[in-house]
């Protein structure tokens, strides 16, 4: 109750914070507003107004989501093959594809920026969904082995003896069964890619900037708008909190797949 209640309060004045200009807070004209209306109108004050939030927050969806669900496909046919073949000098590959995720964004920066330039790729949207892919793609290889891991091989064998090619038995066999597994991965690569400030900051300025490092720059009358940066942070939210509530089933089983067996 101690930590719950003030966090909940800070996001009911995230939706409820006014977006004003300075002058209009000295005077209360007209009848109060409901909740919904007062929401509705704040929100569009951001994103219709002269701070073009619109199109950051669009480049946060185009790169958060294309960068999950190209590092979906790639994960799980690497899952798929460190699960299922032998491979030679397995643990060390895997040690080194997750080793690449604990370097600190900054750490690397500076090379990508020089790579990304010379292959032109520098503040735009391609280069951001590629670089996410690679950041979350060792997250995605760790969690998706472990799910294909729980797949008895078994049902495999037996697509195969009924005639099924390897490819058809992963796609009809292997992936509706890692579809939990699939989907919690999914929420944990997008909240990553939805949120990353570092490598937004040092590699994008303005085509392809998204919204965490544009929502404190939103500069109102005689300084920064806060209302105006409660309201932006408000429809930042939303997108991952419906993914995540669409999938809240395949994660909460996601977390509980292969405790308990018989």
């Amino acid at each position: 109750k101690v930590v719950f209640e003030p966090s909940m309060e800070g996001y009911v004045n995230l939706f409820t914070e006014r977006t004003r200009a300075t002058d209009d807070m000295l005077e209360e004209a007209g009848e109060p507003e409901t909740w919904y209306e007062e929401i509705a109108r704040n929100q569009g004050t951001v994103i219709s107004g002269p701070s073009r939030y619109g199109e950051r927050f669009l480049n946060s969806v185009i790169i958060g989501f294309g960068s999950t669900a190209l590092c979906m496909i790639l994960g799980t046919a690497a899952a798929y093959a460190f699960s299922r073949f032998r491979v030679p000098l397995k643990d060390d590959l895997l040690f080194f594809i997750l080793s690449t995720r604990m370097m600190p964004p900054i750490a690397v920066a500076i090379p990508i920026f020089l790579m990304f330039r010379n292959l032109g790729l520098n503040d735009t949207h391609l280069g951001m969904i590629l670089l996410y892919t690679a950041v979350n793609l060792s997250l995605s290889v760790w969690l998706l082995k472990g799910f294909i891991d729980e797949i008895p091989i078994e049902y495999e064998e037996a697509a195969l003896i009924d005639g099924y090619t390897r490819f058809q038995a992963f796609y009809k066999v292997v992936l509706p069964q890692a579809a939990t597994g699939i989907a919690s991965t999914a929420i944990f690569c997008l909240i990553f890619a939805w949120n990353e400030y570092a490598f937004a900051v040092l590699l994008t300025s303005g085509t392809a900037q998204t919204a965490p490092p544009f929502i404190p720059t939103i500069i109102g009358v005689g300084g920064k708008d806060w209302p105006a940066v409660a309201a932006g942070a408000t429809i930042f939210l939303v997108p991952v909190m419906v993914f995540t509530i669409l999938l809240r089933k395949h994660l909460l089983r996601g977390i509980t797949f292969g405790a308990v067996r018989k």
